[in-house]
């Protein structure tokens, strides 16, 4: 199966958002949950909205503002905890079977405090059965931390092939966390943009060393979906329909990599 990331750009309704993914070709959708980049406060409408269009909603990427108090003492970090674990149920009432969310990065040095709220988060997706899916940042210390702490079926790797090489491509992620891993995230590096720290471009159109990084992947055992994560930002000359149809032929090349 091939998914891509809902919110990659461009001012569409979600119902022709979905439309068009769905005639690229791609089968899932990863759906950024909340009201940011201008989706507006309908957003709880969307795994609803993505499944009417055909698509199989594969996670729902939680809100990152609050990233970096999750280890806080006092009300913001209650209220990042309180977040995600709105997600998970939200997760649940929507029949989603996980979220992906940030740890704070490595200059929040994690806490006891921090320890608890995470540890409430993983009892709350045992008891949902949904998976907690930890994303690679600028936040490796704390990733590999919060994995020492934490065994559990319900807690893994969100795995970032471009924050990978553009943070730490010295790291052996898939083979540290290759057993634990529960989604992709697929882009490339480099363009004229430089957005959020050069990335998020479509495969092949940067850096990233594609074939090692989808052999490494296909060697961990994972079956999961092949999924995308691309923005619009070096490409907006181009239609979205257009846009979508370059993802899905590159998401298929892929694909192909991971030897399926």
């Amino acid at each position: 199966m091939l998914s891509i990331f809902d919110w990659f750009g461009y001012r569409l309704t979600m119902e022709e958002r979905y439309r068009l993914i769905k005639k690229a070709g791609f089968s899932g959708v990863m759906i950024l949950w909340g009201h940011r980049l201008g989706r507006g406060m309908d957003f709880r409408l969307a795994p609803e909205i993505a499944r009417d269009a055909g698509l199989f909603v594969e996670n729902l990427h939680a809100p990152t503002e609050l990233q970096h108090a999750l280890w806080e003492e006092g009300l913001s970090g209650e209220e990042a905890a309180e977040c995600y674990l709105s997600c998970l149920e939200d997760c649940k009432a929507a029949e989603v079977p996980a979220i992906v969310l940030h740890l704070p990065g490595d200059d929040f040095a994690p806490t006891e405090q921090g320890l608890k709220r995470l540890w409430r988060l993983v009892e709350q997706a045992e008891r949902l059965e949904v998976n907690v899916a930890l994303e690679n940042l600028q936040n490796l210390k704390n990733l590999a931390w919060a994995f020492r702490q934490i065994d559990s079926p319900r807690l893994g790797l969100c795995y970032d092939c471009c924050h990978h090489y553009n943070d730490a491509p010295e790291e052996d992620l898939l083979g540290m966390y290759g057993a634990r891993l529960m989604a992709l995230h697929l882009h490339d590096n480099g363009g004229a943009s430089r957005s959020c720290c050069i990335q998020h471009r479509l495969p092949f159109d940067g850096d990233v060393p594609w074939a090692r990084v989808m052999q490494a992947i296909a060697a961990t055992g994972y079956k999961g979906v092949t999924a995308l994560e691309p923005m619009y930002w070096d490409y907006q000359e181009l239609p979205p329909d257009v846009f979508l149809y370059r993802a899905f032929e590159k998401a298929k090349h892929l694909d192909s990599l991971r030897g399926r």
